[in-house]
């Protein structure tokens, strides 16, 4: 499916694009943060969650591997799979309760734990690009197609 890029100039553009991939998202989204360390992805996350109501504080759960929310758009799971040393270990934490339908997922370092994660709805990449980051987002499901239309038409 066809991909959705964005120059993101600083780190409060990769915060505001969170915010509109949160106003185009469907419950049940599971999205793929792919990128080096220090590329934005826990930044484009707190966008996210704060265009979800959450006003709170937002780390990386890098040491917690999982973050949850409660959200005024329901449920929301950040997850940081950087330091998992074994994919198996996902299934010892419960990771498929997460993806009942309703939850919605972003999962930072998503290899980690291939072949225990479903496929996502869309696949988010940011690298570095001068001093801003290059932004990509591809849809892997009809859900995700249709996040991307939305974006498109922010």
């Amino acid at each position: 499916m066809a991909a959705f890029e964005r120059l993101l100039a600083d780190a409060a553009a990769t915060e505001a694009f969170g915010g509109q991939l949160a106003a185009c998202c469907e419950d049940g989204l599971l999205v793929f943060l792919h990128g080096h360390l220090g590329a934005g992805k826990t930044t484009l996350v707190r966008g996210f969650l704060r265009a979800c109501g959450h006003s709170g504080p937002v780390k990386s759960p890098t040491y917690t591997l999982i973050e949850p929310y409660a959200t005024a758009r329901g449920p929301l799971y950040h997850l940081d799979l950087y330091r998992l040393a074994d994919p198996e270990e996902l299934e010892w934490i419960g990771i498929r309760d997460l993806f009942d339908g309703d939850s919605i997922c972003l999962i930072e370092w998503p290899e980690q734990g291939e072949g225990m994660l479903p496929e996502p709805d869309l696949r988010v990449s940011l690298d570095a690009a001068g001093s801003g980051r290059r932004l990509q987002v591809d849809a892997a499901s009809t859900r995700g197609a249709r996040v991307l239309a939305c974006l498109r038409g922010v």
